[in-house]
């Protein structure tokens, strides 16, 4: 098995095989915690406008997602986790635009089938690779705001690499170089109507969901099925 790490929008556009598209803070942890509260399907979207052309369609869809780390105009929520668990509500469907982890989807073209990625579900990741034993395994990094690479996606995926290849991981390092380095924002008492320090645990509770996040078609739209591993 043939694992790369590769980063950003460049690297989803190379990616080949399985291919996990990896955004920690927060997209794909956001995901899996929407379907826990009850999303049934869930559209990931790159163009922002796209997103709100859906939701003018379909208004009983739950809009969810950020630019520039806040809640668009007319959005339901945020790109948060902390505000889905703690909020009720009655959608089954949403809609997901962020400025990293959907753009990552829309871009891995020459995938063999995409997943997406976080801490939360890295355990479901490596046993459903594990179980498909494909020659080829891309962890993409999507980083902030596809910018520059960020140490929690890139730690991501070296922890899941060195699962699937039998190697230890030292998480709780890994945990304290992110709280120190790029999740530093998330202590930040001026962001934290946008980026709640419960977002981080959140975002760092290792293997709290058993499933993974596949990357279906539908028609010309894309969704996430969640598929128990």
């Amino acid at each position: 098995m043939n694992i790369q790490i590769l980063q950003l929008i460049e690297g989803a556009k190379v990616a080949s095989g399985i291919t996990v598209i990896i955004d920690v803070f927060r997209a794909f942890s956001t995901a899996c915690y929407a379907v826990d509260k009850g999303i049934k399907k869930i559209y990931p979207m790159g163009d922002i406008r796209q997103a709100y052309q859906l939701k003018e369609e379909h208004p009983d869809y739950l809009l969810v997602g950020e630019r520039n780390e806040q809640k668009p105009e007319g959005f339901d929520f945020g790109n948060s986790p902390d505000q889905l668990i703690n909020t009720p509500f009655p959608a089954c469907t949403m809609i997901h635009t962020t400025s990293s982890g959907t753009q990552g989807i829309v871009n891995a073209t020459n995938a063999e089938e995409i997943l997406t990625g976080s801490f939360v579900n890295a355990g479901a990741i490596v046993r459903y690779i594990r179980a498909k034993n494909p020659a080829t395994v891309s962890l993409v990094c999507m980083g902030y705001a596809c910018e520059y690479p960020t140490d929690e996606d890139t730690l991501c995926a070296e922890f899941i690499k060195n699962e699937l290849e039998g190697k230890n991981n030292d998480f709780a390092g890994m945990i304290a170089t992110i709280k120190a380095g790029d999740g530093a924002r998330f202590f930040d008492p001026d962001k934290q109507s946008w980026s709640p320090e419960n977002d981080f645990r959140l975002c760092t509770q290792l293997n709290r969901f058993n499933f993974v996040l596949k990357v279906e078609k539908e028609g010309e739209l894309v969704y996430l099925r969640p598929i128990e591993v």
